[in-house]
C-alpha cells in the first residue's frame, strides 16, 4: 500500500458516522446488491421496506 493511502484509510477508520449515515449506507448497499438481480427493484422500495422493519421491530420492542 503506498503512503498516501494509507494515510486514508487511517483517517477513514476513525471516522464516527451517524445513524442517518449508516441508514443511508445500509439503504445504498441493500439497493445495490438487490437491483443487480431484479432491475425492477428501485431505492423507494428498499426504503419503504426498511422503514416497515424499524417500525415492526419498534412495536416488538414495546
Amino acid at each position: 500500500m503506498t503512503a498516501a493511502l494509507e494515510a486514508l484509510v487511517a483517517k477513514a477508520q476513525k471516522i464516527q458516522m451517524t445513524d442517518g449515515q449508516m441508514r443511508e449506507q445500509r439503504l445504498s448497499f441493500v439497493y445495490g446488491n438487490t437491483h443487480i438481480e431484479n432491475d425492477m427493484i428501485t431505492r423507494e422500495m428498499v426504503a419503504a421496506a426498511d422503514e416497515k422493519i424499524t417500525r415492526e421491530e419498534a412495536a416488538k420492542a414495546r
